[in-house]
């Protein structure tokens, strides 16, 4: 796997903690909306045999502290923050791979928009773009109806109202430096489901972008989005094993695809297992 570094990098209102393990071509993993680097400590262990793997915390999430008051978060500077931290850590201006899980997805895809330069590849792994959903306006309600719970009630009763959005299963315990749940209900769970991908932007780049979902998420509200990017670019979504959080559960597996799909990408051939 080779060296595990940690390092910080001050960015505009922030300071982000990050993780590189491993050697060879640069993969930054970004994190769903409440997670940190730990959720992806043992997919980037096994990724790190073929990569120089970058996970970490997004700002305002466990190690990465804000510099003022907790605001509600925008997608393009989480996008900034991710091409800033690239900038940084990749060598020569190296472009990279891009992994992205949940609001992870929709910073990776802003990140390409606004750096394609730097980008090679982008998997985005059930984005919650629910702007491409033709019953987009109900879906916005629901999120209204779970930062308002939160609000009234707490985390307890606005986690088991979030719920119906990944089939009315209790979240699964994952790892984590801190618990950033309240932060996500907050200030990150509404401005980011009503982010609204710029697919004219996009269409340029949509041999690099692959949008995915999870074999046993099929059937919930959360894969819907990337089935609707995957038709609007053209494509069909890459499924990958297990649910919303596959990297967690089946770590080797979801490896194994993650090389497997970028793989094909450089090679130019259309990854196995579509949906």
């Amino acid at each position: 796997m080779g060296a595990f570094e940690i390092g910080t990098l001050a960015v505009p209102g922030a300071t982000l903690h990050y993780e590189v393990r491993g050697t060879g071509p640069l993969l930054l993993l970004i994190a769903a909306g409440s997670s940190d680097a730990a959720v992806f400590g043992r997919l980037a262990a096994v990724l790190a045999d073929g990569h120089r793997v970058v996970a970490y915390d997004s700002r305002g999430n466990s190690r990465s502290a804000l510099h003022g008051p907790p605001v509600d978060q925008r997608v393009d500077v989480h996008a900034d923050d991710a091409a800033r931290l690239i900038d940084h850590v990749a060598a020569g201006g190296e472009p990279v791979h891009v992994f992205g899980s949940c609001s992870g997805g929709l910073v990776a895809l802003e990140l390409a928009i606004g750096r394609p330069d730097r980008v090679r590849t982008v998997v985005v792994h059930e984005p919650p773009a629910m702007a491409l959903l033709p019953d987009a306006a109900a879906h916005h309600a629901f999120f209204d109806d779970v930062h308002g719970t939160f609000h009234r009630e707490g985390v307890a009763p606005a986690l088991e109202r979030f719920s119906a959005f990944f089939g009315g299963a209790p979240a699964p315990a994952l790892p984590q430096a801190h618990d950033n749940t309240a932060f996500f209900l907050a200030h990150v769970m509404r401005p980011f489901t009503r982010h609204v991908p710029d697919l004219t932007a996009l269409a340029p780049l949509a041999d690099r972008v692959v949008a995915a979902g999870g074999e046993d998420s099929r059937a919930y509200t959360v894969h819907r989005p990337a089935v609707a990017l995957a038709e609007r670019l053209g494509h069909r979504p890459v499924l990958f094993p297990g649910g919303h959080m596959g990297y967690v559960k089946h770590p080797a597996g979801f490896a194994d695809r993650l090389a497997e799909v970028l793989a094909a990408k450089a090679s130019g051939t259309p990854p196995v297992r579509e949906r």
